[in-house]
């Protein structure tokens, strides 16, 4: 009768402790999911602006056509990136093509005086820092869970529901590590 108390207070234990395992890495993973959302969401708010901002300096700098073609290609392959590397990659040459407007923006006097250039560019400046913002709530959950998946006993629970670590939303270049200047 005690040995079948004791196992019984074994089994309760061990299964306890599944759930639990079980239930922290479901809560992480869904923290993860709801971190790559806000990204993108960030991500979208910031290609809904280049349209209104490639118009708005157009006019100004017609001979910059390239540049601005390049901004409006990349934006179109960001948007359809899939995975957090290529997205993250893609992202990365759309903020130095963005960098690269606003500098040669610089030299257009009239183009920086411009009232609709000015409020773009500051939305600009406010979701490039909700984009950081995000990325770090996002790779913050996604180390916790790749901590939880990786660390033992929890990796026990992890590999046997086929949890998997995360991908981290990092930025490939050093100098894409910054976020852009856009004040003139």
């Amino acid at each position: 009768m005690l040995f079948l108390a004791v196992l019984l207070v074994i089994i309760v234990v061990i299964g306890g402790w599944l759930m639990m395992s079980y239930n922290g890495l479901v809560r992480l993973k869904n923290l993860v999911e709801e971190g790559w959302s806000g990204i993108d969401v960030q991500l979208k708010r910031r290609a809904d602006l280049i349209p209104n901002l490639i118009e708005t300096v157009k006019g100004y700098m017609g001979h910059e056509r390239e540049l601005l073609e390049k901004v409006t290609e990349l934006r179109s392959k960001a948007m359809k990136a899939e995975g957090v590397a290529e997205k993250a990659r893609l992202e990365g040459e759309l903020s130095r093509s963005l960098v690269n407007v606003l500098a040669v923006a610089e030299n257009y006097p009239d183009l920086k005086a411009n009232q609709n250039f000015l409020d773009l560019q500051e939305q600009l400046a406010k979701i490039e820092d909700e984009i950081q913002m995000a990325r770090r709530y996002y790779n913050g959950t996604a180390r916790n869970l790749n901590i939880k998946v990786e660390s033992f006993p929890s990796n026990i629970v992890a590999n046997m529901f086929h949890f998997e670590k995360a991908e981290y939303f990092e930025i490939e270049d050093e100098a894409d590590r910054k976020a852009p200047k856009v004040s003139f």
